[in-house]
């Protein structure tokens, strides 16, 4: 593996963790702020977002150097959002960087 595409692989990772955990203290949060029990229904969705977001990039950062995976990266860090989301864009740009450097 060379140096760019560890690169990628560790900001897709950290990414994904940081998804995962701030969707988890998205729904701990939630749970604990009450708008009565039929409202609350809407409001979850965010937490369960990220956290999907972040298991998919989490098992994604292995083969960020494939074009395929380096582009689901791109638009799971777009759909999660956030810093961790930022990071996995930016490891799925660099893992797309590196196919282009690897194939010239």
């Amino acid at each position: 593996m060379s140096e760019i595409s560890r690169i990628a692989y560790y900001l897709a990772l950290i990414g994904g963790i940081l998804l995962v955990i701030s969707g988890l203290l998205s729904l701990i949060g939630y749970n604990f702020s009450y708008f009565g029990p039929f409202i609350s229904f809407g409001f979850g969705y965010f937490g369960i977002v990220a956290i999907i977001c972040g298991i998919i990039s989490i098992i994604g950062s292995k083969s960020v150097t494939s074009v395929v995976w380096a582009i689901v990266l791109i638009v799971v860090g777009i759909i999660g959002g956030g810093l961790g989301g930022i990071l996995v864009v930016l490891g799925g740009l660099v893992g797309l960087v590196a196919v282009l450097i690897k194939k010239t």
